[in-house]
C-alpha cells in the first residue's frame, strides 16, 4: 500500500462490516483477514481492487467524489440487469464516499483471450448482448447523445491533440475544413435511429465470464445512435482487424437487429456509411483525449495508441470521398509535435 493512501486505508475501513453482514447473510462465518490487490485502473480516477479468499473473491472500486460519480454506475447496472445483461452485482455502496462491493465477473477480458481464431466466437457473444440491452433496456432516464455532446466530444482533437499535443493552431482554411466536417459527423449522428449506447463497448471492458460476455464500464451510457456500440466493438484503441472481417461482423449484426425489430437503417450500405461516419467522430474524440490524458493526468503511455485511430481514420477515409475536407484538413496537420 502507497504510505500515504488515505482513500485505500478508508476504503478497507468501509469494507469490514460491509463484507461481515454479507458473510453473515450467507451463512458464510468469519470472514478471513485478506489484502486488497490492484485489480485494474482505467483513464480515469477510478481504481478497482480485488478481495479474495478461495472460494470467493469480490472486487472494490475506489471512485473519488468529485472527479467521479458512482451513481450512474449503480443505476446503469440495475437498468442492464434487468434487460438480461451480465453486469456486476452491487454488493454494498457508499455513492458519497464513491466506494462500491462488487460481483466478481472474472479475471480475463477479451482484450486478453482475443486472437484471430477465437474472434467469431467471441465476438457473437458480445453482439449477441449488446443487441440483448438494445431490445431490451429501458433507457427514458439517460441522457441523449445530442449535439452539443458531440461537439464537445469532436472539440476534444483540435483543442488537445492538434493545439496542446502538436503545438498547431488551425489557420482560417483549417478551421473551415474542421466546422465542415463536425457539420457533416453531427448530421449523420442525430439522423440515425436511436438506442441505448454503452459508449465504450470494447474488449478491453468485456470479460470472458459466464455467462459471456460480463460487461463493464458502462457509467457514461446514453441514448444514442445505433451504428456507436458495435462499431466500437471492432475499431478498438488496443487491436485492429482486416476490413473484411469487420465488414462480415457488421452485415451479422444488421440483419440481426433487423430481425430483432430494433430501429437500424433501412439498407445495408447505409449502415455502413453512418458507422464509417460515427467511427470518425469516435477517432477523432479518442485520440483528443488520449492527448488530454497524457498532457493534463501525467499518462503519456495512451498516446501509443493515437496512430492505430490515425489509421482507422485513413482506412473510412480512402472509401468516403464526400469526407474530402477531413482529409485534406489532416494531411496538412504536422506529424510529430514541434520541438520545444
Amino acid at each position: 500500500m502507497p504510505q500515504h493512501d488515505q482513500r485505500l486505508l478508508d476504503l478497507n475501513a468501509w469494507l469490514e462490516p460491509h463484507l461481515q453482514a454479507l458473510f453473515d447473510r450467507r451463512g458464510w462465518g468469519e470472514v478471513p483477514e485478506v489484502s486488497l490487490v490492484a485489480a485494474s485502473s482505467d483513464a480515469s480516477f477510478r481504481r478497482y481492487f480485488r478481495w479474495e479468499a478461495a472460494p470467493r473473491s469480490f472486487i472494490l472500486m475506489d471512485a473519488p467524489p468529485p472527479q467521479e460519480n458512482c451513481r450512474p454506475f449503480v443505476d446503469i447496472a440495475a437498468m442492464l440487469a434487468e434487460s438480461g445483461v451480465h453486469v456486476p452485482k452491487i454488493l454494498a455502496a457508499d455513492l458519497d464516499r464513491g466506494f462500491l462491493l462488487l460481483s466478481d465477473l472474472g479475471r480475463q477480458t477479451y482484450l486478453d483471450v482475443i486472437d484471430t481464431d477465437n474472434a467469431d466466437e467471441l465476438f457473437t457473444d458480445a453482439i449477441s448482448a449488446l443487441i440483448t440491452f438494445q431490445a431490451n433496456a429501458k433507457p427514458a432516464a439517460l441522457p441523449s447523445y445530442d449535439e452539443a455532446l458531440l461537439r464537445r466530444e469532436l472539440q476534444l482533437f483540435p483543442e488537445w491533440y492538434v493545439q496542446r499535443h502538436l503545438g498547431h493552431s488551425f489557420t482560417a482554411d483549417e478551421q473551415q475544413l474542421w466546422d465542415r466536417t463536425c457539420r457533416e459527423l453531427v448530421d449523420s449522428a442525430l439522423a440515425q435511429p436511436t438506442v441505448l449506447v454503452h459508449r465504450d463497448y470494447m474488449p478491453r471492458n468485456l470479460m470472458l465470464s459466464q455467462p459471456n460476455p460480463g460487461v463493464l464500464d458502462f457509467q457514461d451510457a446514453v441514448i444514442g445512435p445505433v451504428t456507436y456500440d458495435i462499431t466500437s466493438l471492432f475499431k478498438d484503441a488496443f487491436l485492429s482487424w482486416p476490413e473484411e472481417r469487420v465488414l462480415g461482423w457488421l452485415q451479422g449484426y444488421w440483419d440481426a437487429v433487423r430481425a430483432r425489430g430494433i430501429p437500424v437503417q433501412e439498407s445495408f450500405a447505409e449502415f455502413h456509411r453512418a458507422s464509417d461516419l460515427m467511427g470518425l467522430q469516435r477517432h477523432l474524440k479518442v485520440i483528443g483525449i488520449f492527448a488530454r490524458i497524457c498532457h493534463r493526468d501525467g499518462k503519456p503511455r495512451y498516446l501509443g495508441d493515437v496512430p492505430r485511430f490515425f489509421a482507422y481514420l485513413d482506412t473510412v477515409l480512402a472509401r468516403r470521398p464526400e469526407l474530402s475536407d477531413l482529409k485534406q484538413l489532416l494531411q496538412g496537420l504536422p506529424k510529430e509535435p514541434a520541438s520545444s
